[in-house]
């Protein structure tokens, strides 16, 4: 695909002729000089657009009623598409590639096919290079990649030589598939007695076994599905998304268990949005790019550090590439202003039982203007601390009136799932002006305001709820685990939105997340939980971010450095010098 060549994209899912009667073709002006720039499909009663015709005006773009239009000039020059999925739909143009003895990082945004590339990758999907009115042939494909490395592995894909092992993006999806007991779903992966019970115990799942899929979290769900792709005797792994749902903890001593898996004849893949977790893991990155939903592009490969960085950038250097027009940085704890002049809200000292798990909670109060990282485990009362503040639960000592007006994003949102995202904005305690100015262009919503609550992907629910607890006249904003379902610029961008709207309107916020990095983003200080998973719980008092995320990091046995370049803070790898300089120092999260 040469440079200047244009891309046309249409969302049917969006697409509506019944109530525009084709808008897009009565206005095109190529139309309108006679030519096919758009066309009809009689078959799905569905406009089409001729790329090579379409002059790149943007009235069809602008004058869409249903937003379900994008015209895209590609001004870089690319081969021809491995693999797209239609006419005006979506393209994949390369691939990530796996080494064995090696696990491989893959980061970029949702929608710009790594779900697509693994599908390719693990056998699933054969590509049509292209010809999308054909199926995908292997020998065709075989014959793509000759002279390139990984046309070995389409062959052994071909001779079935090749063992693969996914675990899935949604493992929200197991118990539509699976509903029995974890124990049985374990043993039906795998024979091997001896390695059952190792990784039953590895990813902490003995308590879980006589639970049907249906009955357990979100988080134990997906470690669930981790053990599952770990079990299969597979020479390729690939995990999507592995740290969903997963505490700081258990993301750590997960990503510790699968480097020790890995060995001269496997290799391992793994898509991930957690940069902490994908720099500790990763022993190379590949970045992949593009346009949202329209196509994508995998980098050649790079340095763990080389490749998170050139991400951050947006400019990624041996391929000459600009993919973001602006770059992401942090910004140093010695930077950070870590005290308020005045107070906004106080709580006491105070305790909540719940069955046989307890709570204690030190007081705290939060200033003006600032934002209070929560950091924990699990099970150790972060979302009990947070509901107790938000009302919905009463401590055990008596009911907490803070006199302050209260606005709560819980970690699994609860919103009208008949309503549209407009009419849900439009509610009388939702301030207008703040949704107009701070919310709605910054998160992006535009293009998803007519579509109804209930057909929303889990990081446009995410981004509509945190927007909508944002758009209150409160004094205090509670916020669940923000990052959940978003990826890595989406997470920064949540971030800067609440942290803009947090200091323009001199509020205060909570934040509760499991994302080491976006905590230490978006935070001022930390509260930091500790205790007993599951039956006790201690919140210590509100403290700087070096020494709480210090005192946390110490008991993960887990250090980090600074980046120079991003200022972010890198995980370092296990064992390394730096790791070992760091804790011989007593320094877990090294900030000069």
């Amino acid at each position: 695909m040469s440079k200047d060549t244009r891309i046309a994209i249409i969302d049917k899912s969006k697409c509506q002729p019944k109530t525009c009667n084709f808008l897009c073709k009565r206005l095109c002006p190529g139309v309108r000089m006679g030519e096919d720039t758009i066309t009809i499909d009689e078959t799905q009663r569905l406009p089409v657009i001729d790329e090579v015709l379409c002059s790149g005006c943007g009235i069809c773009v602008n004058r869409c009623p249903q937003h379900a239009i994008k015209i895209i000039k590609i001004d870089i020059s690319f081969d021809e598409p491995l693999h797209q999925y239609g006419k005006n739909t979506f393209r994949l143009f390369n691939l990530p590639t796996p080494q064995k003895g090696f696990v491989s990082g893959v980061i970029g945004k949702n929608g710009v096919g790594k779900t697509t590339a693994i599908n390719i990758l693990s056998g699933n999907l054969f590509p049509n290079l292209g010809n999308h009115s054909e199926k995908g042939d292997i020998n065709k494909v075989i014959d793509f990649y000759k002279g390139k490395d990984i046309q070995k592995h389409f062959k052994e894909i071909k001779d079935e030589k090749l063992n693969v092992s996914y675990k899935i993006q949604k493992v929200e999806d197991i118990p539509k598939l699976f509903d029995e007991k974890i124990e049985t779903l374990l043993k039906k992966t795998s024979k091997d007695s001896k390695h059952l019970k190792k990784i039953i115990e590895k990813l902490e799942l003995k308590e879980l076994l006589n639970k049907k899929t249906s009955e357990v979290s979100g988080g134990e769900l997906q470690r669930v599905a981790i053990a599952a792709c770990l079990l299969k005797d597979a020479s390729l792994y690939f995990l999507d998304e592995f740290s969903t749902f997963l505490d700081i903890k258990q993301k750590f001593n997960i990503a510790r268990y699968l480097r020790e898996t890995i060995s001269e004849e496997k290799s391992m893949i793994v898509i991930e949005h957690d940069l902490a977790i994908l720099d500790y893991l990763s022993d190379f990155i590949q970045v992949m790019f593009g346009n949202v939903n329209a196509y994508g592009v995998c980098s050649e490969k790079k340095s763990t550090k080389k490749g998170i960085n050139e991400f951050l950038d947006g400019f990624l250097k041996e391929e000459n590439i600009r993919i973001r027009n602006h770059s992401i940085s942090f910004t140093s704890v010695n930077e950070k202003t870590t005290t308020r002049s005045t107070t906004l809200m106080s709580y006491p000292s105070f305790n909540k039982t719940l069955g046989s798990f307890k709570l204690s909670v030190n007081e705290g109060h939060i200033g003006v203007g600032e934002i209070v990282g929560v950091l924990g485990p699990n099970a150790i009362g972060k979302t009990t601390f947070i509901k107790v503040l938000a009302g919905e639960l009463d401590s055990d000592d008596k009911q907490i009136n803070f006199n302050k007006k209260i606005a709560y994003k819980p970690q699994y949102i609860k919103l009208n799932e008949e309503k549209t995202v407009r009419e849900l904005f439009l509610e009388k305690e939702v301030i207008n002006d703040v949704f107009e100015v701070d919310i709605k262009k910054q998160l992006n919503l535009d293009k998803i305001l007519d579509q109804k609550i209930s057909k929303l992907s889990g990081g446009e629910l995410q981004k509509v709820a945190v927007g909508y607890c944002l758009c209150k006249d409160v004094d205090i904003y509670l916020i669940d685990e923000p990052s959940a379902f978003l990826d890595v610029e989406l997470r920064l961008i949540v971030a800067n939105v609440i942290k803009n709207r947090v200091n323009k309107s001199g509020k205060c916020a909570f934040i509760v997340d499991h994302d080491l990095l976006f905590l230490e983003y978006i935070s001022d200080k930390v509260l930091l939980f500790e205790g007993v998973c599951g039956k006790e719980g201690y919140a210590k008092k509100i403290g700087a971010i070096e020494e709480s995320f210090n005192n946390f990091l110490k008991k993960e046995d887990v250090t980090f450095r600074q980046d120079p370049q991003t200022k972010r803070p890198r995980a370092n790898k296990p064992g390394s010098q730096k790791d070992q300089e760091q804790k011989k120092n007593n320094s877990y999260y090294y900030t000069n």
